[in-house]
């Protein structure tokens, strides 16, 4: 196990956020095209992050839900496509999405 410290950790900006918007990356099995609102109270109300879970997830039943990012993370490039944040995922065998489990607006931090 890799040990962090607290502020370490502090420096992560966890937030929630809703899918706009979901369709398949060309060329890829894996990947997912997400388009997300974080709220209007962000910098950056939507954003576009590019998530591994295309294997075990339609496209067309994510959108609507509420998911869990890591909104401050350094842009990547996968594909040529600008991944702006990570949707945050359990790896049980297989990813599964991290959601809350009430009803919480879009942006609202998590810690």
């Amino acid at each position: 196990m890799n040990v962090i410290s607290f502020e370490e950790f502090k420096r992560l900006e966890l937030k929630a956020a809703e899918i706009i918007a979901a369709e398949r990356v060309a060329g890829s099995e894996k990947l997912l095209k997400l388009r997300v609102n974080l709220g209007k109270a962000d910098s950056t109300p939507e954003r576009q992050i590019i998530a591994g879970i295309g294997k075990y997830y339609e496209p067309e039943t994510l959108i609507g839900r509420k998911i869990v990012i890591a909104a401050n993370l350094e842009p990547k490039t996968l594909l040529g496509l600008e991944s702006q944040g990570m949707l945050l995922a359990a790896n049980d065998g297989r990813p599964v999405i991290i959601v809350p489990d009430e009803e919480v607006a879009p942006g609202s931090l998590i810690s």
